[in-house]
């Protein structure tokens, strides 16, 4: 692939919780770094950032019964981490269930921007990435994996991941060297 039709960088669940609180997953921290520098040079080239971020609603929300207290939100467990260094140019899209679109206006923000392509990073690749691809692909968009800005609790998880958004949503994972030359 040469380029990607009017991509956006979708960042799913780096928070707080998710690297360093509640559910913390050491995968994830590892994957920071590269996040970061993915996330800056699509800013340098005027490509969207979107990050959809659990926000949940304590003792309401279903996803707390499975897995506890965590990203509940207005609480700094909610909030992106500082490393990503969230910009005023960023767009942010809470989310109370697993898929970034259910319930939320991350559909409609991505059609008034004119985005086609999606790029998919962030945790993790066999649940809140497959759930928000899973809709990504059924409304339309084009799905793309950061191989180096997407992880899982466990090898085998992520591994699993990035099989079945290949299998059923044809979504090719590529190096961030990769993704950048291709915005």
């Amino acid at each position: 692939m040469d380029k990607l039709n009017k991509p956006a960088i979708l960042v799913v669940d780096m928070l707080n919780d998710f690297v360093y609180g509640a559910l913390t997953c050491e995968r994830g921290k590892a994957i920071v770094p590269a996040t970061a520098k993915l996330l800056n040079a699509a800013r340098e080239k005027g490509v969207p950032v979107i990050f959809c971020n659990d926000a949940h609603i304590k003792d309401i929300d279903r996803e707390l019964a499975l897995w506890g207290d965590h990203a509940i939100a207005g609480t700094p467990g909610a909030e992106v981490i500082p490393e990503l260094g969230l910009s005023e140019r960023d767009y942010v899209v809470p989310k109370r269930r697993y898929s970034g679109f259910f319930q939320t206006d991350l559909d409609i923000l991505l059609r008034e921007l004119g985005v086609k392509t999606l790029v998919m990073t962030g945790l993790h690749t066999h649940m809140c990435v497959r759930h928000t691809s899973a809709d990504a692909y059924s409304l339309g968009y084009d799905v793309v994996v950061a191989k180096e800005a997407t992880d899982s609790f466990t090898e085998e998880d992520y591994i699993s991941g990035l099989a079945y958004l290949k299998t059923c949503y044809g979504a090719d994972a590529y190096t961030n060297e990769e993704v950048i030359a291709m915005l």
